[in-house]
């Protein structure tokens, strides 16, 4: 009773803070990736805050599966030539051993070069540019979406708006520094790890940790000198235009794809960094489309879907590895609805299988008939498969992806395969055992209260800490001192090397009086004895 008084009096606070001085403001969001699944986890932030009746204007690539009416989008689209380029490179990073995510991060930096490209092309459109070039637009808040695109950022020096970064992961190496965010490697496990709850890092995860954030550094190294060349390119012919280094400062918050208090890992996190994980996911389901409705309504044993996500697609996959997941799934009596690109060349025909080339995910994850979610351990699936308490079988193919699907076994979610090594057998015993087994459901049902029971939901969060910067003006305030100190400074190198000279110099000081007074010793004359 208590604890919903109190919930209803944080709302009303929020209620009263969301009618002050920010309403009707004008935002830009800026979201080239090429990534689907990255688009809808922004998209959903910029719909939250259409929704609250402000005017919203974003930049894509991609045509933006979720959207809304009073969202007015600019899209620089990919030309057929360049969707080819990326579909190939993402069937080829499908037949990479990609459990290492540095590894892959490393690798993508050289197949995926014309992407990174086309996300500052996508900037050099006359439409993009005419939004800071007219002087008659004008933006109280500019957000941006993070994809190792922080060039972008000085959007918001050229329209003169507080920033706020959408990253579309937890807190990590990539992002912490923009916000001051403490590292803590010996207790925080890096984005390819997981621990356990109740447990410490094991001194072999500390030194796989130790590796992982000099490899990120290193990483990191090699995006900032990329980026700082994109930056030049964009802004360079700006007298006015900081220096790339200065305009990292500028960020007010970073809204994170995460919620550490449920998922974990506990970590200290500054003021700048807010929890939005979830946010695709709505509050109310959407009607499912009519087919899939009578799909799953007439499913008396139950359902299973399978989505790959929004990159890979089924083509991308081996014909044997298709061929043995449509032997197993038709043999099953469960439904299962499957997400397939191609409906004119599907794996096979089946009674119990329903192919789609596009999926509302969240909304038939939230059907009560599902019992089962075949995925790729993307970051937004588990997310929403979490949220609505499904269990699940991953099969990840690259990126946070292997990690992802590690932690999600470790909580006890359901289980794992290789895609890449897929055999009919094991995937069908991993079928079996997660539907037939009720622990792996009941965990995850547990989870999902946990995961939804928050003070402020994540749209409530993206509306309240938006308005938040647009009131305060940027809300600097709220910004980590670590952001402007070096790395020698924030790690306190200096004194740690002024200690050891100090020590060092107390040393030799002390060698010399001892090396003195045994001299002195030495040199004294010996009595002699009387006879």
């Amino acid at each position: 009773m208590v604890q919903n008084v109190g919930r209803v009096f944080l709302l009303a606070a929020v209620a009263v803070a969301f009618i002050g001085g920010s309403q009707g403001a004008n935002i830009l969001g800026l979201f080239p990736s090429l990534s689907p699944s990255h688009l809808i986890i922004q998209m959903s932030a910029a719909k939250a805050l259409a929704e609250q009746g402000h005017n919203v204007t974003v930049v894509t690539v991609l045509k933006p599966a979720v959207t809304h009416k009073d969202i007015n989008v600019i899209q620089v689209p990919l030309t057929k030539e360049e969707a080819a380029s990326m579909s190939a490179i993402i069937e080829k990073m499908s037949k990479n051993d990609n459990k290492n995510m540095l590894t892959t991060m490393f690798r993508m930096i050289g197949q995926m070069g014309f992407m990174f490209d086309k996300m500052v092309d996508a900037l050099k459109d006359p439409r993009v540019r005419d939004l800071y070039e007219n002087k008659d637009n004008k933006f109280d808040l500019v957000l941006s979406g993070f994809f190792m695109n922080e060039y972008q950022m000085g959007f918001a020096k050229k329209v003169n708006a507080p920033l706020i970064v959408v990253a579309t992961m937890p807190p990590n190496l990539l992002l912490n520094f923009l916000v001051g965010n403490p590292e803590e490697i010996a207790y925080v496990p890096s984005i390819n790890d997981s621990l356990e709850r109740g447990q410490g890092m094991s001194f072999k995860q500390r030194i796989s940790g130790f590796i992982m954030s000099l490899g990120f550094r290193v990483f990191g190294k090699v995006l900032e000198y990329r980026n700082k060349n994109s930056y030049k390119e964009l802004f360079g012919d700006d007298p006015n235009m900081p220096e790339y280094s200065e305009m990292m400062k500028n960020v007010s918050l970073v809204f994170f794809a995460s919620h550490a208090i449920s998922e974990g890992p506990i970590r200290p996190n500054v003021p700048g960094v807010i929890e939005i994980g979830g946010i695709q996911v709505k509050d109310t389901p959407a009607p499912l489309p009519k087919n899939m409705a009578e799909f799953l309504g007439n499913a008396t044993d139950g359902a299973i879907l399978l989505s790959l996500g929004s990159n890979v697609q089924g083509s991308h996959l081996s014909p044997d590895t298709v061929q043995k997941m449509f032997n197993v799934l038709s043999k099953l009596k469960q439904r299962v609805i499957w997400k397939w690109e191609d409906l004119d060349k599907t794996p096979g025909k089946s009674d119990n299988i329903l192919y789609s080339k596009w999926l509302p995910q969240d909304d038939i994850l939230a059907h009560p008939k599902i019992k089962l979610f075949i995925n790729h351990a993307g970051k937004g699936g588990i997310t929403e498969a979490q949220y609505h308490g499904k269990p699940m079988l991953s099969l990840p193919v690259f990126g946070d992806q292997p990690a992802n699907a590690e932690a999600m076994v470790k909580k006890g979610f359901g289980l794992t395969q290789s895609l890449l090594t897929l055999e009919e057998q094991p995937f069908r015993e991993g079928i079996e055992e997660v539907l037939s087994n009720p622990k792996y459901a009941q965990t995850v049902s547990t989870f999902s209260k946990l995961y939804r029971d928050r003070p402020l939901t994540a749209r409530e969060s993206v509306i309240y800490w938006s308005e938040y910067v647009i009131r305060h003006h940027g809300a600097a305030h709220l910004q980590s001192p670590l952001v402007h100190m070096s790395f020698v400074a924030a790690n306190n190198l200096d004194v740690y090397s002024l200690l050891a000279i100090i020590l060092v110099v107390f040393l030799l000081l002390t060698k010399a009086v001892i090396k003195f007074i045994l001299r002195k010793l030495s040199s004294k004359p010996k009595k002699v004895k009387k006879q």
